[in-house]
């Protein structure tokens, strides 16, 4: 009896990593279209942007908006992330905000974030880069955005992480998440973002 216990336990662990994984790798552009079923809330955070000041994810309650998790000092995908989100603040109207949060923040101060925006450009009030506790960033792109973050990758990029982009609707729910390594991802990330 206890090991049928114990199958029916395992079974349904991994039943549910297969479903996880199913939603996670539907084509972007089939989970941000009109019409089709949002995906899930985006999470609540309180961090800190690159001004000092507390930024409340609520502050972006009726705004669409756009996230992705990046650190300054990586030599690896991180910068042209930041390129892309560049040039998404010159393609999309300015009411779509913009928001990276560090996976790096022992060594992403506020100050350390504010030389990296001036880097590339970022609209002050529109693009937000954010830190905070590790822990805090950690459960919000693990468990928030269901996406990955992990230590000990190369030494371009110590810090391992999602290249995604994520669409963020009115309402607060994630509508899609876009690989930053694809054009055509992003391409429909600019379409549907201009969409919403």
């Amino acid at each position: 009896m206890k090991q049928k216990f114990l199958w029916a336990i395992l079974f349904s662990a991994i039943a549910a990593v297969f479903a996880a994984a199913f939603v996670l790798r539907q084509a972007p552009h089939e989970q941000a279209a009109p019409g089709t079923p949002l995906i899930l809330p985006a999470p609540s955070f309180t961090l800190t942007d690159q001004a000092g000041r507390s930024f409340d994810s609520t502050s972006m309650r009726d705004k669409i908006w756009i996230a992705d998790f990046i650190f300054t000092s990586c030599a690896g995908s991180c910068p042209r992330m930041s390129e892309k989100m560049a040039l998404l603040q010159k393609r999309l109207p300015v009411a779509v905000q913009l928001i990276s949060i560090t996976v790096d923040p022992r060594r992403d101060t506020p100050a350390v974030l504010a030389e990296y925006a001036r880097r590339y450009s970022a609209q002050q009030g529109r693009w937000h880069f954010l830190t905070g506790p590790a822990e805090n960033i950690e459960k919000i792109v693990q468990q928030g955005f269901l996406l990955s973050i992990a230590e000990g990758g190369s030494p371009e990029e110590p810090v391992t992480h999602s290249v995604r982009f994520v669409l963020v609707d009115r309402e607060g729910l994630i509508r899609g998440y876009y690989d930053s390594t694809e054009p055509s991802q992003f391409e429909q990330l600019i379409r549907d973002a201009g969409t919403l």
